[in-house]
């Protein structure tokens, strides 16, 4: 009997260490996961809604769920409410942007005021309070008809086909140790008499503004567009490298849903010999690419003066963006 019960208590002082042991380690991986989360430099994410059911065109109730890969049910359209901030969200320490995942496919950006990780945390409410200022920043441009900054579309007819003919959108994001990459697949797009397939990818590192951007049609088509949104009395601002491989359009100014002072810097870069035109859209200013089936490569980036150590005159904006155009003509690419 006392044997028995000295093995018992044994038992018991070794489950209770275990237990213990246990919950370090429950508390030592919650603590490894927190602060992963902190030390990222890069984050992409999409999240929609799950535990609902759709209305007509509506999402109802339900809560967002991050996925990596999302295939756009036929409901789906603007204001659906069933993707949190209604796409895919790409960010790093100085910048974030979106993507209207529908019919508008323009790109919006979130202008931050701390360098950490907020995405996970914009418009968890179901509704659109990051037009508003928060702590970590807001929603600052304003896109309406627009390309936004840096989307893509079809310059058919004097104006840009965005996406309203789609059979099917697929949506993916990743996210490594440099950078975070959105994908999207979009399938039977139709602008004209044309349809094509066309598969995007945009990647932001864990350094400056830019996201690289690559569009890979199914087929050689005419057309293919990327813009800056126009506002009045915002000038364009255009230049070449000095071998006339690479060039910009950008614009600086007041052009922000913050106030009539805020100021903000919008650019692309692209390379000469991809490039047909440099053109005005009825709501952008559009670089029009050449008829090709290869893929082709821009950047875009967003330069806002809020930013934790942002730039806040047009001169040391068009500094910044003199420098990337050397390092384009010295090495072919920003990342």
């Amino acid at each position: 009997m006392k044997l028995k019960l000295q093995l018992t208590m044994l038992a018991l002082a070794v489950l209770t260490v275990s237990c213990k042991e246990n919950k370090e380690q429950e508390k030592q991986e919650e603590v490894t996961e927190t602060e992963q989360k902190d030390d990222r430099t890069t984050y992409a994410e999409i999240s929609v809604k799950k535990g609902g059911a759709w209305e007509g065109r509506e999402y109802m109730n339900g809560k967002f769920e991050n996925v990596s890969r999302v295939e756009l049910p036929e409901e789906h359209t603007d204001h659906s409410w069933y993707i949190r901030y209604e796409g895919p969200g790409w960010e790093n320490s100085q910048v974030g942007y979106r993507l209207y995942l529908d019919w508008r496919n323009a790109i919006d950006i979130f202008g931050k005021k701390t360098d950490t990780m907020i995405l996970h945390q914009v418009g968890q409410d179901g509704f659109d309070s990051y037009h508003e200022e928060a702590d970590w920043g807001m929603d600052i441009l304003k896109a309406g008809k627009s390309l936004g900054i840096g989307s893509y579309g079809r310059y058919i007819n004097d104006t840009v086909a965005h996406f309203r003919e789609v059979e099917n959108t697929v949506a993916e994001v990743s996210n490594s140790e440099n950078s975070s990459e959105v994908k999207i697949e979009y399938s039977g797009w139709t602008t004209g008499d044309k349809t094509i397939d066309l598969t995007v990818n945009l990647s932001i590192f864990k350094e400056d503004r830019f996201t690289k951007a690559e569009l890979t049609p199914s087929e050689a088509i005419s057309g293919l567009t990327t813009g800056i949104v126009k506002f009045d009395d915002v000038e364009l601002i255009k230049k070449e490298s000095e071998d006339g491989q690479w060039g910009y359009i950008a614009t600086y100014g007041a052009q922000t849903l913050v106030d009539d002072e805020d100021q903000l810097g919008m650019a692309i870069f692209y390379n000469t010999e991809e490039v047909e035109e440099i053109t005005e859209g009825p709501h952008d200013h559009l670089v029009v690419f050449k008829e090709q089936e290869a893929p082709v490569t821009y950047y875009f980036l967003a330069a806002w003066e809020q930013e934790p150590g942002g730039i806040t005159s047009k001169e040391d904006f068009k500094a910044d963006l003199n420098q990337k155009l050397e390092t384009l003509q010295q090495n072919g690419k920003l990342e």
